[in-house]
């Protein structure tokens, strides 16, 4: 009883779905949480070291641009949280527990459609979670010089190295906001915590990223998995349904000639 019954429940659950779902829940939880703090600690590091203010108005300026991706970040949060449940609802859709629960005939015909459809999609996100990779890779780049110079400013003395904002793109040309290794804003910000915590929240939220895409190619091969599987089983059915259809009128048949015979020889 009970132990059929569990036995049951767990061959109906689409493991290789629920793989691909913990992954993904796990590679944005880590991409938006550590992306939103890296952020907000981009921010101190700009107002208290390098002494950016943010523009009076409607100006576009680098506190406008991150405060836009904290909003991304939000709606990535929400929007993946969402696809992740559609993808595993489509996992449970697909194995033998909706089948023996609905049949054949509308396991096929819907879910070859649904997972039609989740196949497009999630190549579409696959595509835009390397984009988010790539473009995560940047500040973690801009991070890593950072972070270098303030390591090698222990070992070289003497040498003046400088960190210009303009380089990076985050000001105008016209605007110089620069730390030097000879200042005291360098030193209180290389010994800062938000300097070395913010690089790693960078690091990890790249991981994230990088987890998000690979559970994309992993919900791809799943997807795949239950395209093929719906495929097969739409023409089996098409199968099932000609054969009973031919024993039927054979049946049909033999009863006829029966009767015919039966009558003949009354």
């Amino acid at each position: 009883g009970c132990f059929e019954c569990c036995i049951k429940c767990l061959g109906g659950i689409p493991y290789a779905s629920l793989i691909a779902t913990i992954l993904l829940y796990a590679g944005v939880a880590l991409f938006c949480g550590c992306g939103h703090e890296a952020l907000s600690g981009t921010v101190t590091i700009l107002h208290n070291y390098f002494e950016v203010a943010r523009s009076a108005g409607d100006t576009l300026d680098v506190f406008t641009m991150i405060d836009i991706f904290k909003y991304i970040i939000y709606g990535v949060a929400a929007a993946f949280f969402v696809y992740g449940i559609l993808l595993m609802v489509e996992g449970f859709f697909t194995t033998g527990a909706i089948k023996d629960l609905y049949g054949d005939f509308k396991i096929t015909t819907c879910g070859r459609c649904v997972s039609g459809w989740f196949i497009m999609l999630t190549y579409i996100f696959m595509l835009a979670w390397l984009g988010v990779t790539a473009f995560t890779s940047l500040p973690v780049f801009m991070y890593f010089n950072i972070w270098t110079i303030c390591q090698n400013t222990t070992v070289v003395e003497d040498v003046n190295l400088c960190l210009d904002l303009r380089q990076f793109g985050i000001v105008t040309i016209g605007e110089e906001k620069k730390v030097c290794t000879g200042s005291e804003n360098f030193f209180k910000m290389c010994e800062s915590n938000e300097l070395d915590l913010t690089f790693h929240l960078f690091i990890v939220a790249l991981a994230g990223a990088g987890a998000a895409v690979i559970a994309m190619i992993h919900y791809l091969m799943v997807l795949s998995a239950n395209w093929a599987y719906v495929k097969d089983a739409c023409r089996m059915q098409k199968y099932e349904d000609i054969k009973s259809k031919e024993e039927q009128e054979l049946h049909d048949i033999h009863s006829t000639r029966s009767k015919e015979r039966l009558n003949a020889y009354t």
